[in-house]
């Protein structure tokens, strides 16, 4: 029997190819996806590594939390923690680091480096006047308030040579510092792309905290000392709001930091890669139930001489493992190219990520090769099993095992529950879980009940096939001949449709319900930010408000403090002039109350703790004091603004330091590029301020949406790949199946155009037909969503896209024309002699 599989293989090796295609673009995904992962995760957990290298512990603030505690920052680390860490028996010497978000502009006024991962830092020169974290290539360290130094990627990107001056932002002002020296770093933010400045230490507690003040203190061991021995030693000489941790600690904490976050990268991959393969089960299915048909007397006689039902499905299971073996290596093989490629690409695109070798795991070998053979197996064995079940006389008769009105019935019974059930769940679903098991259900249901549905709807093509004439008449006739078969190929394309339908469904309705809600609650004609979304300094606001062509402006800050023993975020606003500024709706009160001791608030924290205007509730400054807070208004909350409105006079004496997180802006002469201008000019032209209008906002959101959703067109693409592979195979094995009928209808006088025109059409039909079905389950899975979404964004409407689903169904039918091509031209090749003889 094993000798009989290998043979069937190997005879059928053509038939096969597209069944091998299909499993190994899947499993190429699977290892892709793997090896790309294992890759950028090792190279940011070995730069993120050589980061801690001559540290061997690290003291950081350290929060004890506790109701007396401030509910303000922790506190950073002072000069004489820093003395007496370095006299610490055990210890080399003692290095203070000072940190915060610096943006480097270019000879071209852009913005270097990739934005977020823009950072500066302190040069701390040791007792050799050297910084041995930041090797100096050029130049000498910067010594004074106007001096700075850059990273070597960064000077060499924007064209900066010791000497030039450097436009630098750290909170909204301009800084015009001298560019003193250029030095390397092992830094892995600059590794991927950031940019790093370093100032004195002076300068950077200037900048990033206060003088005399550090963010972490790293300390080098003397030789003979143990990381853990140090820590020991410094965690005596520590105040109760700090902690020593050991360099090893840091490095296994962040890659286990940097393990996670390639986790959800890694799962979000492979859920497509799963959806592909479960395409591609459909098509496997498929081609060995054709090729099993097309051996029926040949396995029947196999019967007859002795053979068990076991022995007959083991070889159906024998060929399965073959084709899933080679497909698996083949996959392999391609996935460690995409892994390479996909970094590459990131690379080319100057998001770059650390340097560091291919890293192909035994995991990813083992993955790989059981997902291609499980897979191919597992949609082997139905069609295995049913190839025995038929009767050794029966089949010698050529009297196939043709559905029973009593096994149709059951499938159509089962289908209709299990859809049902789906739908129910679907409808009724308040999680995102439970709506995913609903959607699972739903697509199984309709595959059972897809060979049913499937007559009236290819029926219905009938008046335009007719159009077609002769040829038009047998492609309809072809596509219901088989329900099973044709559905089989429809439901990979369908599954494909309806993740893309349903996802460009709810992605525009939650663009648009975003885009109303933030230009809806706006009435300032601009808001002003950091690109980076790092606070903004006060000043902005100071200097904007002189403007001449500005009416009114207020800043957004977000505060700490403590309620009930809670910490809350308290939102300061100008209560004078934020009714100017922002278009809330009220339910009690208004803007007009904002000042002093009172507040207002959304109408989920009301609700939450039973307040109502009048109610006042004591609070915890960040300072530590305490006060009373009244509410005198209650506005309905949305996603961009809820919380606790204070005026910012009330808030300011209590705040260490005082930053924004934005500006709201109201201009005498309203929106236009020339006020915009006007605007940027004063801010000192700054690349890393953003000045956005209302139609910057909505242009924002529907970049942002359109490139996640292009992000998971490209995804799915795969799915669709696999799905034409299986219309190509269903339409070759099908026209091999018709040889004789194909033979003898050339012979009584359809020529060759008349048989391609049927072929094509019998594709065509089973293409819309699964596209109607996927457009059809999309809408339906969008709009099931909706109510769920509609639970945190109120301002959710469904929107459905006319136009999207219409290109979906023009995409299914170039599927159908495309997949056509290679089969339709070698039915009408058949000589029909041959063709008619043929068994």
């Amino acid at each position: 029997m094993f000798r009989t599989a290998l043979r069937n293989v190997l005879a059928h090796k053509a038939r096969l190819l597209m069944t091998v295609l299909a499993v190994m673009l899947g499993v190429a995904f699977v290892s892709g996806t793997l090896v790309f992962t294992s890759t950028i995760s090792d190279a940011y957990q070995k730069s993120s590594q050589k980061g801690f290298t001559g540290v061997d512990v690290a003291v950081e603030p350290h929060r004890k939390s506790g109701e007396k505690d401030n509910p303000g920052a922790v506190p950073r680390l002072g000069q004489s923690l820093l003395d007496q860490a370095a006299k610490t028996p055990g210890a080399a010497s003692a290095t203070g680091t000072v940190n915060g978000f610096a943006a480097v502009a270019g000879k071209d006024g852009k913005l270097v480096g990739e934005g977020f991962n823009s950072s500066g830092a302190n040069y701390y020169p040791g007792a050799d006047g050297k910084d041995p974290r930041y090797p100096l290539r050029n130049g000498r360290a910067p010594k004074g308030a106007g001096e700075v130094a850059l990273d070597a990627k960064t000077a060499e990107r924007a064209g900066f040579k010791v000497g030039d001056t450097v436009r630098i932002s750290v909170d909204g002002p301009v800084l015009k510092q001298k560019l003193t020296g250029v030095f390397t770093t092992d830094d892995g933010n600059v590794a991927a792309g950031g940019s790093l400045a370093l100032f004195d230490t002076a300068t950077a507690q200037q900048l990033y905290a206060k003088p005399g003040e550090f963010d972490r203190i790293d300390v080098k061991a003397a030789a003979g000392t143990s990381q853990t021995a140090l820590k020991t030693s410094i965690e005596k000489i520590l105040p109760k709001d700090a902690e020593a941790t050991t360099a090893k600690e840091l490095a296994d904490e962040q890659s286990r930091a940097i393990a996670q976050g390639m986790d959800g990268m890694r799962t979000s991959l492979l859920v497509f890669a799963g959806i592909s393969l479960f395409v591609g089960i459909f098509i496997i299915a498929n081609t060995f139930t054709m090729l099993v048909a097309q051996r029926t007397k040949e396995l029947a006689l196999m019967r007859a001489v002795g053979a068990s039902r076991r022995q007959v499905t083991r070889s159906v299971l024998i060929e399965a493992f073959v084709v899933g073996s080679v497909a698996g290596v083949a996959g392999l093989i391609a996935g460690i190219g995409i892994g390479s490629g996909l970094r590459a690409l990131i690379n080319g695109t100057g998001a770059t990520v650390p340097d560091g070798p291919l890293v192909i795991a035994p995991s990813t070998i083992l993955t790989s090769l059981g997902v291609g053979i499980v897979v191919t197996m597992l949609a082997a064995w139905l069609p295995g099993r049913r190839a025995a079940k038929i009767p050794p006389v029966a089949a010698m008769n050529s009297v196939h095992a043709v559905a029973t009105t009593k096994s149709l019935v059951v499938r159509n019974s089962i289908g209709g529950i299990i859809t049902a059930a789906g739908a129910a769940l679907v409808v009724t679903a308040t999680s995102s879980t439970m709506m995913g098991m609903g959607a699972a259900l739903v697509l199984i249901g309709v595959f059972v009940l897809t060979p049913l549905l499937s007559r009236p709807v290819i029926a219905a093509s009938a008046p335009v096939l007719r159009l077609f004439g002769m040829p038009g008449k047998l492609a309809r006739q072809n596509a219901i001949r088989n329900p099973r078969r044709t559905a089989a190929t429809a439901s990979a394309l369908m599954i494909g449709l309806t993740l893309i339908t349903g996802l460009t469904v709810i992605a525009g309705s939650v663009q648009q319900a975003i885009d109303k809600m933030a230009t809806g609650s706006l009435k300032a004609d601009y808001v002003v930010s950091m690109a980076s979304m790092t606070p903004l300094s006060p000043d902005v606001e100071k200097t904007l408000s002189t403007h001449p062509d500005v009416a009114a402006t207020s800043p957004h800050r977000n505060v700490p403090s403590r309620i009930d023993g809670d910490y809350k975020q308290l939102t300061g606003v100008n209560g004078k002039t934020i009714g100017r500024l922002m278009n809330l709706q009220f339910t009690a009160g208004s803007f007009d109350g904002l000042s002093g001791d009172k507040v207002v608030i959304d109408d989920a924290t009301a609700r939450i703790n039973h307040w109502k205007p009048g109610s006042s509730f004591p609070v915890t400054f960040e300072d530590g004091k305490q006060g009373k807070l009244t509410v005198s208004g209650v506005y309905k909350g949305n996603d961009l603004m809820r919380g606790i409105m204070v005026d910012t006079k009330t808030l300011a004496p209590h705040q260490s330091e005082i930053n924004d997180q934005q500006v709201l802006v109201k201009t005498k002469s309203g929106t236009s590029e020339a006020t915009k201008d006007a605007l940027r000019k004063a801010l000192g032209d700054n690349p890393a301020i953003q000045i956005q209008t209302k139609q910057d906002i909505s242009d924002g959101i529907s970049k942002m949406i359109g490139l996640l959703l292009n992000m998971l067109y490209g995804l799915l693409a795969m799915a669709v790949v696999v799905a034409v592979l299986g219309v190509i195979n269903t339409l070759a094995m099908s026209v091999f199946e018709r040889q004789q009928e194909i033979g003898m209808l050339r012979a009584i006088g359809l020529d060759r155009k008349g048989i391609k025109r049927m072929v094509r059409l019998e594709s065509l039909v089973i293409s819309l037909f699964g596209g109607v079905m996927g457009v059809g389950l999309g809408v339906f899975f969008g709009w099931a969503a909706g109510d769920l979404i509609k639970k945190g964004l109120n301002t959710y409407e469904l929107v459905l896209p006319w136009g999207r689903m219409g290109v979906f169904l023009l995409l299914a039918a170039l599927v159908g024309v495309l997949a056509a091509l290679w089969p339709a031209r070698r039915a009408a090749k058949l000589n029909m002699l041959s063709a008619i003889k043929a068994e």
